[in-house]
């Protein structure tokens, strides 16, 4: 049973990186999109 544990903890955890990278990389863009626009008004 421990095996599973720990297989399941090691899968939320790959879950939560992935989740922080993609919400990062989302915020990254959108500050670039943000950026662009405010200097396309210029």
């Amino acid at each position: 049973m421990t095996d599973a544990k720990a297989e399941e903890k090691s899968r939320r955890k790959a879950m939560l990186t992935r989740a922080l990278i993609y919400i990062a990389a989302t915020h990254i863009w959108a500050g670039f999109m943000i950026l662009l626009f405010t200097l396309g008004k210029r």
